[in-house]
Parts: C-alpha cells; structure tokens; sequence
C-alpha cells in the first residue's frame, strides 16, 4: 500500500492521463436541440471504477465532475474555490473545523445529502482495506495513521478527527495547523456518498449514483457512456443541454475526423498531426488556452539499474539531449512551451511558476548532453525506450521527435527508442504495477493552482502518484517545512528549494507545458475549457 502523504498548501492530484482522450463517432444519439439536445464528446475508457476516492486520472475525472458536486467547486474561469455544498466552514486556530452543510441537496435517487453523507464517505476513502487511490488525501485529518498506516493493518476503521455532530454538521480535527485547508475540499475524493455506496456496492460502481448537474444513464466499457442532464439537480450551475454522449476512440486522428465531418461535436483533444490545419478547418471553433498541465519524461528508481550516481549525470545528460524548442515549435505548433521547471505557468510567479529554475539541465546542449550520459555510465541497457499508450494524445510524434533528438546527440539512431502500449489503460496498468524498466510519459494535470500541487502528490516519497518510486530525504524535508509555514510567500520559496534538489537529482525530466485544446462542431454553442483543460460540459448548448 501507498503511504501517507500530508497535503497543507493545495488539494487534490490527478495523475495525468495527458491527453488521454478518445471519442466515437456517429449521430448524437437524438434528443433534439436546444435545451434538450444531446453533445457528443470524446473520452477514453477511465482506469479504475468510478468511485471518487479511487479516481485520479483525467478521464475518470470528467465523469465524475458531471455528476459529484462537493462543499467547494473550482470556478470554471479563474479556478477559485468557492462553496457548493459547504454553506460555511468555520475555524478559529486553522486546525479544527466545523463544516456546516447546505439544506435542500439530494443525491439523484432522492436520498437527502447530510452532513453524514461526507463523514462516511471520506472514512471509506481513507480505510486502508478499500485501496482507494486518493486515501492519502485524507491524510493530514487527526487518525489517518490508525485507519491506513504505512505497514501492517489498520488498527481503527474510522478517522478519529471526523466527528459528526447533527444531519447538517461535522467537525474536522486536523493534525496541523493547515489555513487553506476548506479550499482543498472541490476535489472529487472529498465528494458526498449516498448509502447505496455501501449498501449495494457492486451495482453502484456499475452505475454510480451522485449529485451533479448530470446522471450516468448507460456505459459500455470501450464504447461510450451516456449521461443525461439531472432535470432535479438543485444547484445553480444546471446543465444547458439535455446529455453529453462520451464516446470511445483508439485514434483521435479518426476522432478528429469525425469532427469536420459533422458526426462529433466535441474533440478536447486536437491531434498534432492536425494542428497545421485545425484553424482553417474550424475557425474560431478551435480552443487553444493555457493549463495547467506540464508533459515530462518518468524513471523506474524501483529498478537499481537507473538508481545509481551515475544514473544522475544519464538524465541530467538525456535532458541536455532533447531540443524542446524544436519540438514544440514543429510538432506542437506553439500549443507546448519548453519547460523550464516542473509546474506551470499558469500559477504566475506569486504561486510559484519560476521560469528556468531547472537552468543549464534543461537546456539543449548536444555535446555537453553526450558528455554527461557517457560520464554517468551510458544508457542502462545501451537503449532508453520510452514507453506512451498509443490509441490518442498524439504521443507517438513526439515521442519518435525526443529519441530523434537523442539519437542524434549520441550518433546512433538506436540510442532511443518509442515503446508503444496499446491502451491508455493497459499502459497505465503496466505504470502502476512497475513493469516498465525504461522511462514513460508522464505528466501532471493539477486540480488547484498552487506549487505544492505539482509536486508532493508526484515526487514525495510514497506518495500516490509517485509512480517512479523516487524518494529523497531532503526534497521531503522541505516539502514539510513548506507545508508547515504560515506565510504563503515563505511556503511558495521552499517548495522552490524543494525543485532545486530535482535538478540536482533530475528524477523526472520536464518537457512542457500543455495548452488545452479543443475543437467543436457548428451543432453547439459556448464551449470552453477550464483551467484544467476540461470542457465545462454544462455549460455547452446545442443549436
């Protein structure tokens, strides 16, 4: 089991599935126009089964933002928490919290949402035996230790830091001082359950029961899955169309396809090959916005070949190797920016983006990159494969543009080699599990604009995406030092020191930053995409 990691400054990861999109084409399955017309999406099968706690990965994230709303949402435009199901979240020393619930909010079925709706749903997510994916977001509420602990099993079942106190109040004891706490409560893990969860939990997963503005009305694992708008739902961000067909792709080159021939309404992944061309097929139906999304490359320390001391000056070198500004520039036509440390833009410099914090590291420099990798041992094995799921997100282009890169710095074209895996799923799987002994995809899509997103979910020992397996005392240390400062300013500054260790270890190496991009058909009207590069699905109206 994963350990625990105690979140303080932002919420809430999501292990990117970085552009794992897929969709399907053919009609939209009816429904007529207007308020009641149906949009047809692209998606890919999500990895695990929809249970909020269980989910972290983008494309099980744009179900359940249809149909879980928690006590705070992400504003669409500026990602700023604001309540939802919270009416108030009172504290007066920043570690114990009262929670007060909103009245006149159901689940879909008509069961009433109370304040014991929360409790038991976030003492599920945390219980070690349930294998949630998120627990460990649950892990800085008082009694986290006792109900998942690092090694062997849970001595208590319930979080001793939730207590409930009446049908629309529960307190919250953490165990730290944590004053941004009530922001990180818009995060899909902290979502409210109803007893149909736990009571008849086989039929739930296959057809969850939730909150949001939209229900699932069938799924076809590998086809589609159909939601339709909730007519019930009481909150004020109501869906302004009648259902959003999510359809199944293995090429979004074919989804794309579909696209400009009128049988898809909605691609939220444009295909590389097609960006020369995207604007002059769609005209202002194209959407290329910043997000906050950064591409990187991801190392097996689990396999000893690559945690060495030399295997350091291999990366810093294979980094050193890699012409990002080429690449973004002929491949990704603009829609990337190199990257220069391991966050994003889009947190500007107060939330702690650093532009070229990862300095020379990150920088072509062929002959310096050869120096390095040679000095360092070569390339274990003699080839670096980088494995990517081959059914969308146009990885294999880039992919085959980095080993070109490569291979041209070190004067072999064998030197670095694409590693394709079929699904996005199995690909994931096979990550999870460390079956991979070379380097992968891999990538951040954050859920809360602040540093400490970027990094501790990712790179903190044993935390939940720490997919890699790397672990460094002293980049933890000053994850924790930062999590326990009062002062944003302070906290933003030493998780900085914090990626300064990463350029001197280079455990992942950045690659860069993501736009979201979309493309719509002339069926539908106001489509955007949030700061996370998910379309705002509700807000989307059909002609």
């Amino acid at each position: 089991m994963r350990g625990a990691t105690h979140v303080k400054w932002a919420a809430c990861a999501a292990a990117v599935a970085l552009a794992a999109t897929a969709c399907g084409g053919g009609d939209s399955g009816g429904g007529g126009g207007g308020a009641d017309g149906i949009v047809s999406s692209s998606w890919g099968d999500p990895q695990n089964p929809l249970e909020p706690a269980n989910t972290n990965e983008v494309q099980g994230g744009k179900v359940l933002d249809m149909i879980f709303r928690g006590l705070k949402r992400y504003d669409p435009k500026t990602g700023e928490a604001t309540n939802m199901l919270a009416e108030k979240i009172e504290t007066k020393d920043n570690q114990n919290f009262t929670v007060t619930v909103k009245d006149g909010w159901t689940f879909s079925n008509g069961e009433k949402i109370t304040a014991k709706s929360f409790v038991d749903a976030w003492n599920y997510g945390a219980l070690l035996k349930n294998n949630q994916k998120n627990a460990y977001f649950f892990g800085y509420i008082d009694g986290y230790d006792k109900v998942h602990p690092e090694t062997g099993k849970a001595s208590a079942t319930k979080l001793s830091g939730l207590k409930l106190v009446d049908d629309k109040t529960f307190t919250v004891k953490l165990t730290q001082k944590f004053s941004l706490w009530p922001d990180t409560l818009g995060y899909p893990a902290f979502a409210p359950l109803p007893k149909a969860f736990f009571t008849d939990h086989a039929a739930w997963v296959s057809k969850p029961i939730g909150n949001g503005p939209y229900t699932i009305d069938k799924y076809t694992k590998g086809s589609a899955m159909s939601l339709r708008k909730w007519d019930d739902y009481p909150g004020d961000d109501k869906a302004q169309n009648g259902g959003i067909d999510l359809k199944v792709y293995t090429d979004n080159n074919t989804a794309y396809t579909d696209l400009t021939a009128g049988n898809l309404d909605l691609v939220d992944d444009v295909p590389a090959s097609q960006l020369k061309n995207v604007k002059a097929d769609l005209g202002d139906r194209y959407i290329n916005t910043p997000a906050g999304i950064i591409q990187t490359l991801a190392f097996p320390f689990y396999d000893k070949k690559w945690d060495t001391p030399g295997g350091v000056k291999v990366r810093q070198g294979l980094s050193m190797a890699i012409n990002r500004d080429q690449i973004t520039s002929r491949i990704f036509q603009k829609t990337r920016t190199p990257a220069s440390d391991w966050t994003s833009p889009v947190l500007g410099e107060e939330g702690g983006f650093k532009k070229g914090l990862c300095g020379k590291e990150c920088t072509y420099n062929a002959a310096e990159a050869k120096k390095m990798i040679e000095d360092g041992g070569g390339i274990p094995g003699g080839q670096l494969k980088i494995s990517y799921n081959a059914d969308t997100g146009s990885h294999k282009e880039w992919v085959d543009a980095v080993c070109n890169s490569i291979n041209k710095v070190m004067g072999n074209n064998r030197a670095c080699v694409g590693a394709p895996v079929g699904t996005f799923a199995d690909f994931r799987s096979q990550v999870s599990q460390q079956k991979l002994h070379g380097a992968w995809r891999a990538g951040w899509q954050m859920d809360y604009p602040l540093i400490q997103n970027f990094l501790q979910p990712v790179y903190y020992t044993n935390a939940s995406s720490n997919d890699g397996k790397w672990n460094n005392k002293q980049f933890d240390d000053l994850v924790n030092k930062a999590n326990a400062e009062s002062d944003k300013a302070k906290a933003v500054s030493t998780f900085q020191d914090a990626e300064k260790v990463m350029v001197q270890q280079m455990p992942v190496i950045p690659l860069w930053y993501q736009n979201g991009s979309a493309g719509y058909s002339e069926n539908v009207t106001n489509v955007s995409l949030n700061q996370f590069s998910v379309p705002v699905y509700e807000q989307i109206k059909v002609k």
